[in-house]
């Protein structure tokens, strides 16, 4: 099994709106062979002194059973036309695939 952390960073005010695409992509996500979880998170603003918040910005936590499983999901038809979906509103991405040591 692998974990998945992906940053996608937003233009100013464009959040909202690409929470919505994921909504709408979610459920045929999590229908996906070897998708175990797909959840947008955001930053919850605290009083905690060492925590970034970042109002542009989606962290999506995925786990899937393998690499190929993840590889084969960014090229499905349902995640392409999300990506043409959200376009330029989605200005970066980073990702992160982490396992257990």
């Amino acid at each position: 099994m692998i974990h998945v952390i992906a940053t996608l960073h937003t233009a100013p005010g464009a959040r909202p709106r690409v929470l919505q695409a994921l909504a709408e992509v979610t459920p045929q996500v999590l229908a996906e062979r070897g998708c175990l979880a797909y959840q947008p998170l955001v930053d919850l603003a605290t009083d905690m002194a060492a925590q970034t918040v970042d109002e542009d910005s989606i962290l999506m936590f995925e786990q899937w059973q393998s690499v190929d499983d993840l590889q084969a999901h960014l090229q499905t038809p349902h995640m392409l036309r999300y990506r043409e979906r959200v376009g330029d509103e989605v200005t970066r991405v980073t990702l992160r695939i982490l396992t257990l040591p």
